[in-house]
């Protein structure tokens, strides 16, 4: 590994690295303290991470990778319009249009300059999901949107802020396209407040450093690009493939191709998802924006003892054919590119399996799902409700250890919204939690299983909106190993009737209806006297479990 000839610059690498990270962390704490939305208070979803004036990443927040990786975009779409000559102090720009750094519209991003007697030294941003950005469904995540127009309000690098405060015009144009101007307005103020604590604290540590800060931060970038390098060659030159498929978009219920290929030469490694499916009607389409948090957190996953910031990305080559699923042009619907995301970075995973496998490293695929479901209704004294949730499911096993059970996992990693959350802001009693057993993948290491969540709507009617996978297809286990179960959804009726999910639904349900959501398991890994597969589906037991009398209560 290089280092630098200036020996100051070398004592101040490891201070300053460890100021950086802890800086992004107290942004990532004060946004989820101050967020009024529970997706991003309780589950996570939100990210804040640090910049130099050109955009390249400095340090980012131990949180989603989801977001993380999608910030780095953001911020080049930022300066691509407003270019730091142009910002000044107290300034805070905005995005969520996919085109522009975005990736699906409830995602906004904020990005703030950060200025020190009157430089630009370096920039701080965060990206939350949002409650609500309007379009044709309460939540913004229609399951069958077939075009960016339907999916909300769609914005492109705008001034959101400055040194006097919010611009009123931007205000009054965000409130009046959203079903929840407060909440909004809420979780805004709470990435601004993030952005002006990660600010204070760059001006303190750049201030502590001297002015040898640029070229310590620049030293921190090398170190990380060399460690990465290093990682790269300590394994065998080769190419590998992976191939997997999303359940199926839209009105067309055939399978979307995921493929990838990685080539690794030396200490430099090619992702490249040609073969790829062209972009499909319906929401599954994820932008580039989006697919460089597969990446980068394939990247991460080589060096994680290194500086955790943007020279990873260096020894990287990315390849997204335009007008796939993977890199759609306008005005493909993307609100479920999560999906397309966690499959994708399962797929980069399984191929570097095969790289690694012989040296007892590496990790079969995870359960590829990040289920997300938008409720939302209207109670019978006409109080309207509505929230967002997560719901996790199995990780993949390794060789040395078994796969997790109900965690989310690579981008994923967003956290449980807890039952008591979900009963106090709806009229909604959650009947079951539970680990589903058996469903993670067989193997000398089994995949972790997935979750069962049960829903009891209370009072009134509303609506389900469903993003769910691997409904018709399996995470594959690894080396050997058995395949994780197939996830399933069902709406128990309070007549009786089941009405099955497809992985991505919109419904109606009214007082006593149930909602039943099983997630998939994670592959397994290596041989084992046992089966070596699971069911592709769960049996009927799960029709059968124990629920609790839905005592009448007061909503």
């Amino acid at each position: 590994m290089s280092r630098p000839t200036d020996p100051a610059i070398a004592l101040r690498m490891e201070p300053l690295r460890l100021a950086l990270q802890g800086a992004a962390d107290r942004m990532q704490a004060a946004m989820m303290r101050a967020a009024v939305s529970s997706i991003a208070r309780e589950g996570g979803d939100c990210a804040a991470a640090l910049f130099l004036p050109d955009g390249r990443l400095l340090a980012q927040a131990r949180s989603l990778p989801l977001l993380l990786g999608s910030l780095i975009p953001a911020v080049a779409g930022v300066l691509a319009r407003f270019p730091g000559t142009t910002m000044a102090p107290g300034d805070v720009y905005l995005l969520n249009d996919p085109w522009s750094g975005g990736t699906h519209l409830p995602d906004i991003a904020l990005v703030h300059p950060v200025f020190d007697d009157g430089a630009l030294i370096a920039i701080a941003a965060t990206s939350l999901h949002h409650q609500d950005v309007g379009g044709m469904a309460p939540g913004s995540i229609p399951p069958d949107a077939t075009e960016i127009h339907q999916e909300g309000l769609r914005l492109p690098p705008l001034r959101w802020r400055d040194a006097a405060g919010v611009l009123p015009d931007i205000d009054a144009i965000l409130a009046a396209n959203t079903r929840t101007p407060a909440n909004l307005r809420g979780d805004l103020d709470a990435q601004w407040t993030a952005l002006a604590q990660g600010a204070r604290e760059l001006r303190q540590i750049a201030r502590h450093t001297g002015e040898r800060f640029p070229a310590v931060c620049e030293a921190l970038l090398a170190q990380s690009a060399d460690m990465t390098r290093a990682a790269l060659a300590a394994v065998p030159d080769g190419e590998w493939h992976w191939h997997d498929a999303l359940d199926g978009a839209g009105d067309d219920a055939a399978p979307v191709a995921i493929a990838v290929r990685l080539h690794k030469q030396g200490g430099a490694v090619t992702v490249d998802f040609a073969g790829s499916a062209p972009q499909v009607r319906g929401p599954l389409n994820a932008s580039a924006a989006a697919m460089l948090s597969a990446a980068l957190f394939f990247m991460r996953t080589l060096a994680p003892q290194a500086p955790n910031n943007a020279g990873c990305l260096v020894p990287l080559t990315l390849r997204l054919p335009p007008g796939s699923v993977v890199n759609p042009d306008w005005p493909a619907a993307v609100n479920a590119r999560t999906a397309t995301v966690k499959l994708a970075c399962n797929a980069i995973l399984g191929a570097w399996a095969q790289a690694t496998g012989t040296q007892g490293e590496g990790v079969a695929p995870h359960a590829g799902v990040a289920t997300v479901l938008a409720l939302s209704g209207t109670r019978t004294d006409g109080r309207r409700w509505m929230f967002t949730e997560i719901v996790a499911s199995g990780a993949g096993a390794s060789a040395s250890a078994p796969g997790r059970a109900g965690v989310s996992t690579d981008v994923g990693n967003a956290r449980n919204t807890p039952v008591e959350v979900i009963e106090a802001e709806a009229p909604i009693r959650m009947l079951q939690y539970a680990i589903r057993s058996g469903s993670g993948g067989a193997g000398a290491q089994a995949g972790g299983d997935g979750v069962r969540r049960e829903y009891l709507l209370l009072d009134g009617e509303g609506w389900i909106a469903y993003r769910g996978e691997r409904h018709r297809s399996q995470a594959r286990g690894a080396q050997g190993g058995g395949p994780g179960a197939s996830a399933v959804a069902r709406l128990l009726l309070a007549d009786g009737r089941v009405q099955p999910l497809a992985a991505r639904s919109r419904v109606r349900w009214q007082a006593g209806d149930r909602l039943l959501i099983e997630t998939a398991g994670g592959g397994g890994w290596g041989t084992a006297d046992v089966a070596a597969s699971v069911p592709s589906s769960p049996s009927s037991s799960a029709l059968t479990s124990f629920h609790p009398d839905p005592r009448p209560e007061c909503p």
